[in-house]
């Protein structure tokens, strides 16, 4: 049998990729028996002992090898070779990826139709997404970044802050600060659920909503805020005085906030500058949130705390997010420090495919 030629030769990674499709626990009984039957033909087994060995006919083994000879490896993910459920050649596949790759396809069901007109081929919903995954694609959202990020000044800003923390004195600490306007409204958010059980939540028709600004401590998850009905310079002075009571010990404290035109204020600017003053503000860079972790925060207060939780009322509302700050957060601040943290990293334009507008 080594003198003759073998009916397949196989690549070393085709020969790999069938060896383990072999000896997987559980497999569709159709992808094993195509798989072992390449086995055995690149192993110099002639197609009748094929056959007899696998009980399959001639003119199947023959249909496979044609469809093999097409589509490579991707042949053996199909469960039902036929014109009903579609395929596509090797090529094909790979000229898919590349349109959606550029154009990204918003549904399976946008796949499907592209792929017809495109192909001639018809593929159900869940083909295509079973296809899409194969080739390698995810359905997901894709993140929202400032346009206007400038690395350059985030870059300078965390080495600035990362040379404050190096040289920090025990007598100073920081602080991170910005405001949070928690809405009284329920908010769905995934779960997991019964399959077969209608789920759904009861929806609030107020928009009364929550002023809260706050500073956080990294270091020990202290957590200083004021309740207003409108944040502003006034509110702002409240919660850096609130932070030099708070922390007596300290000759200065360092906050970091965002450009908000309040914290810019006028009015501001007699109290920060008289000589007692312990506090020490820091700017971020416009267009930078990621850089400041107390945003991190807000979205583990609304995960704790409203989704998929329905409040009757503003005041239960209310009582449940500043039971969050006051009692929550300082009994289970471990549980989140991992998540709210100052690991912070440059948003860069070069790291993303970005999705732009399409101009028909």
């Amino acid at each position: 049998m080594s003198d003759q030629p073998k009916p397949v030769s196989l690549t070393e990674e085709q020969r790999s990729a069938l060896q383990a499709i072999c000896r997987r626990r559980k497999v569709d009984a159709l992808v094993w028996k195509r798989a072992r039957a390449f086995l055995l033909l690149d192993e110099g087994e002639d197609a009748r002992t094929v056959c007899r060995i696998l009980d399959i006919g001639p003119t199947v083994l023959t249909e496979w090898k044609l469809a093999f000879a097409g589509t490579g490896l991707s042949f053996f993910g199909l469960k039902d070779y036929s014109q009903r459920q579609g395929h596509l050649f090797a090529a094909q596949e790979t000229a898919l990826t590349e349109h959606f790759t550029n154009n990204p396809a918003s549904s399976a069901d946008e796949v499907c139709a592209y792929i017809l007109a495109e192909y001639g081929q018809s593929y159900c919903t869940s083909g295509a997404v079973k296809l899409m995954h194969r080739l390698g694609f995810v359905y997901k959202k894709p993140q929202s970044l400032p346009a206007q990020a400038d690395e350059a000044k985030q870059e300078a800003f965390i080495a600035y802050y990362e040379a404050l923390m190096t040289g920090l004195g025990d007598d100073e600490m920081v602080m991170f600060s910005d405001a949070v306007h928690p809405t009284h409204q329920s908010r769905p958010a995934h779960g997991w659920f019964p399959k077969d059980q209608k789920t759904a939540i009861k929806a609030n028709s107020g928009r009364k909503r929550l002023n809260i600004q706050g500073a956080l401590d990294l270091g020990t998850f202290q957590f200083t805020f004021v309740e207003a009905e409108k944040i502003n310079a006034q509110t702002t002075q409240q919660m850096l005085e609130k932070l030099e009571r708070n922390n007596p010990t300290m000759t200065t404290i360092h906050v970091f906030l965002d450009n908000a035109r309040y914290h810019h204020a006028k009015i501001l600017q007699p109290w920060l500058s008289n000589s007692k003053r312990k506090i020490k503000l820091h700017f971020l860079p416009t267009y930078a949130p990621h850089l400041n972790p107390i945003e991190r925060l807000w979205g583990v207060m609304h995960k704790w705390v409203t989704h998929n939780q329905h409040y009757a009322t503003f005041n239960q509302f209310t009582e449940a997010i500043l039971d969050f700050f006051r009692k929550t957060l300082p009994d289970k601040w471990q549980n989140f420090r991992d998540t709210v943290t100052d690991n912070f990293r440059v948003v860069s334009f070069k790291d993303y495919k970005i999705v732009s507008s399409q101009v028909v």
